[in-house]
């Protein structure tokens, strides 16, 4: 009988038809946190700690855009489709940080990332090119290496020491998604800057290239994983009242931000298949950014297992 499946999450909202499909309808699998998000669960997917991995769209693709793909294989693959709308990031800086007046006034600053590669270093890099602080500087091929939009990137692995870092002045502001921060500015810890928003749809599932077969095949107890997931979502759909509950109680959330948080987010009724234009534009964003250089790493139609 084959061991169940390790599963990485986010201890965030967004769990929570997770928690559904394990309380309920007998996902059998180790669910693992990782508070750190979605570049951790790409190192722990490589090392072979974790099988699947559910986390933001960006981290993925940046992970497996980049050229150490060209080494291996890469480690994951996406295979499903976790939540469809875009995710909202709340741009923070330290309540006691006069001099951090607009989002204008981070150009050139110290940004806070919980890791290199993850969703908030990236969006770090969407936002510059949003606001147009990505100069280029010297074209090498058919890439342009354009001049880092910020003095510096502080690696600093979870939300509190993120929280903590721009209140000491370690860096000057960080991006985390907006109901998660929004506890820290009620309680007067952080103060909001700014927000921007994912040009995709925010939350991907990948498995690990160990359960991908050549032939874009994939392990029979992933496809149960996502079977289970839909599941988990349908619940949550259904009893939203209980989904309050438990993200007010067992989670770091108020119940009206949990309330207003359901009005935000849309779920697919399948999350089986990713939408390849999907990770196309996503591709095109990140090398817009500066995150991946063009002919370097994996094409998106090599990101993504073909649904089935």
């Amino acid at each position: 009988m084959s061991a169940p499946l390790k599963i990485g999450y986010v201890p965030e909202h967004f769990s929570t038809p997770i928690h559904f499909a394990k309380k309920y309808y007998g996902l059998d699998a180790e669910l693992i946190a990782f508070p750190s998000g979605t570049g951790h669960m790409i190192t722990a997917l490589r090392a072979g700690d974790i099988d699947i991995g559910i986390g933001l769209t960006e981290g993925w693709v940046a992970g497996l855009g980049k050229p150490a793909f060209e080494i291996g294989d890469g480690g994951y693959r996406l295979v499903g489709t976790y939540v469809e709308t875009p995710l909202c990031w709340a741009i923070s800086t330290g309540a006691a940080r006069p001099e951090i007046t607009s989002v204008d006034s981070l150009k050139g600053s110290k940004i806070g990332v919980s890791r290199i590669g993850s969703g908030s270093y990236v969006m770090g890099y969407v936002l510059a090119e949003e606001r147009g602080w990505l100069i280029p500087t010297v074209a090498i091929g058919n890439a342009v290496d354009s001049a880092a939009p910020y003095s510096e990137f502080k690696v600093l692995n979870t939300f509190e020491n993120l929280r903590r870092a721009v209140n000491s002045g370690e860096a000057d502001f960080f991006m985390w998604e907006h109901f998660t921060s929004k506890r820290y500015y009620d309680s007067g810890e952080i103060r909001r800057v700014g927000e921007i928003y994912t040009p995709w749809s925010s939350w991907k599932v990948v498995a690990s290239t160990k359960l991908v077969k050549g032939d874009g095949e994939v392990d029979a107890r992933v496809e149960d994983v996502l079977e289970k997931l839909n599941k988990g979502i349908e619940h949550f759909n259904g009893n939203q009242e209980e989904a309050v509950k438990y993200i007010s109680t067992e989670l770091d959330y108020s119940e009206e931000d949990a309330r207003e948080w359901l009005k935000t987010v849309k779920f697919p009724e399948r999350t089986q298949g990713v939408d390849l234009k999907a990770v196309e534009r996503t591709v095109v964003i990140l090398q817009k950014a500066g995150v991946l250089t063009t002919g370097v790493g994996a094409k998106p139609e090599e990101m993504v297992v073909k649904s089935r």
